[in-house]
């Protein structure tokens, strides 16, 4: 696909949403409700019932003990996690708030984007349908990898505009800072070259850009910023890459039709079904008539992204969220097409559908211990309940002087590494295996020298597997946590003592 060099400017509608505006007019309508829309989804972490999930959990732990790298992710959610926790406090809301502030950020230099390649009125409306999406509402109730990835790539994306406009060192830097930043957030800021390399391709201004050395200093910031975490792997014997491989899992026969519909039908429900519709039919037009380049540039960003997951999705499977760095420029590319055909309606019935969801996703959480469906799904089942968990095993200690607690499941590590932050006695995680497969058999294995006894804590009674080590295993009295009004989470517990490192 080629593109003419020209840029074009949208129209206004043959039916605008709204009177037209002027510049600033829209810039302090994108900050008003923006900051309202903020406003709001902080309030709502504030009253939410929901504990740590275990991803959550797990990344506060790591800001405990802040370093380059980590088992799985890069470190740069840790980091943010103890920033957030140094001005508000240790609360899920503290951990979390940081989620909505860098998405509404996010959403702010799209309307720098939009209005760039357009004009100020494809700006706000890009920042406001970017800030209800479902998936960015459901992302905003939690602090997760996504949100500072997201924010940089947005960063990169408007850095990438700008320097295409301009062919200027300072957003090469600029470029190369949100590449390099954004890869310490996640491994997936690594699709940055790959779009770039597509935008390349099909467009002389964008080859343009990357010469006069731009391409050489943005790539050695970029390289120069990621470093520290490839010291780190390189270290710690390469985790994350194991990781990351690990979670490909390309396996025979590598088609695999029911991932695929689960990953497709995930990126409607998280972009939104009419958006998502917008994107593949307004996208296939622009492919087989190539028109603005501005939507060209847009594109590149989205478009390789999706293609790369459909075929992982195909050959082994693909979380829906892989694919979020696709949706900043895609949000853009729709309101553009919308905006441009005058399609009011259909704008007006997503945003609505959006604002429905997203006030869904505040007001829930607010009531996760006394509605129903919070005990009957699964992953809602998990995120409550963790609170009276740890109070169980501080029960336990209270009641004898253990030398430590043990625990034989990544999500029991981290969840009551959480809500007992404040207990003195350590923690640690039996290693099944001689290789670790997560972050707290890396960190904190059981070894022998241990303080006994040691209080073995588990979801499931307490496994032969790990009593057989010890010459005493003591079953303590088990104990059910209410979640809501019909299901129990039973914990189990093992005094153990005598430790020794072949089994019996």
């Amino acid at each position: 696909m080629s593109a003419p060099e020209t840029s074009q400017t949208i129209r206004p509608s043959r039916t605008p949403l709204g009177p037209p505006l002027s510049d600033t007019g829209y810039a302090l309508l994108t900050v008003l409700c923006l900051g309202l829309l903020l406003a709001v989804r902080l309030a709502a972490l504030y009253v939410s019932k929901v504990d740590l999930v275990m991803d959550e959990a797990q990344y506060w732990t790591w800001s405990r003990d802040l370093d380059f790298g980590y088992f799985s992710k890069p470190p740069l959610i840790a980091w943010v996690i103890r920033a957030m926790s140094e001005t508000c406090g240790a609360s899920e809301a503290c951990a979390r708030a940081a989620a909505p502030i860098l998405y509404t950020l996010t959403s702010g230099l799209l309307f720098a984007i939009g209005r760039t390649l357009f004009d100020a009125r494809v700006g706000f409306w890009s920042a406001i349908l970017f800030a209800t999406i479902p998936g960015v509402s459901y992302a905003s109730a939690l602090i997760t990898t996504d949100a500072p990835l997201i924010f940089l790539w947005t960063l990169m994306l408007l850095s990438w505009v700008m320097l295409v406009r301009r062919k200027s060192m300072g957003y090469a830097i600029l470029l190369g800072v949100a590449i390099g930043t954004g890869l310490l957030a996640k491994q997936a800021m690594i699709y940055a070259v790959l779009c770039i390399a597509c935008h390349a391709i099909v467009s002389r201004e964008a080859r343009e850009a990357l010469l006069g050395g731009r391409a050489i200093v943005a790539g050695l910031i970029a390289l120069a910023l990621f470093s520290p975490n490839i010291v780190w792997n390189a270290e710690h014997g390469w985790p994350t890459a194991k990781h990351t491989g690990a979670n490909m899992g390309w396996r025979p026969p590598y088609i695999h039709p029911l991932e695929l519909a689960e990953f497709i039908g995930a990126q409607f429900a998280l972009f939104g079904p009419i958006l998502f519709a917008v994107l593949v039919r307004a996208g296939l037009r622009h492919f087989r008539k190539p028109g603005d380049p501005n939507k060209t540039l847009l594109l590149s960003f989205s478009v390789p992204i999706l293609t790369i997951l459909i075929a992982q999705a195909l050959l082994s499977r693909a979380h829906g969220n892989w694919a979020a760095t696709a949706y900043p420029a895609a949000t853009v590319f729709v309101t553009a097409v919308l905006l441009e055909q005058g399609r009011r309606v259909l704008m007006s019935v997503s945003l609505a559908l959006h604002l429905a969801a997203a006030a869904a996703i505040a007001i829930a959480p607010a009531f996760a211990r006394s509605w129903a469906p919070f005990e009957q799904l699964p992953f809602l089942r998990s995120a409550i309940g963790w609170e009276e968990t740890a109070d169980a095993v501080r029960k336990w200690l209270s009641r004898e002087k253990y030398g430590a607690v043990l625990v034989d499941t990544r999500d029991l590590a981290a969840e009551l590494l959480y809500y007992m932050r404040e207990e003195p006695t350590p923690l640690y995680v039996w290693k099944r295996r001689p290789e670790p497969h997560h972050h707290y058999e890396m960190t904190r294995p059981f070894v022998a020298g241990t303080r006994e006894p040691v209080l073995f804590v588990s979801l499931v009674p307490c496994r032969k597997s790990v009593t057989r080590h010890f010459a005493n295993a003591t079953p303590l009295p088990e104990v059910r946590v209410r979640l809501v009004k019909q299901k129990t989470r039973t914990i189990y517990a093992c005094r153990l003592s005598g430790f020794q490192e072949t089994a019996e």
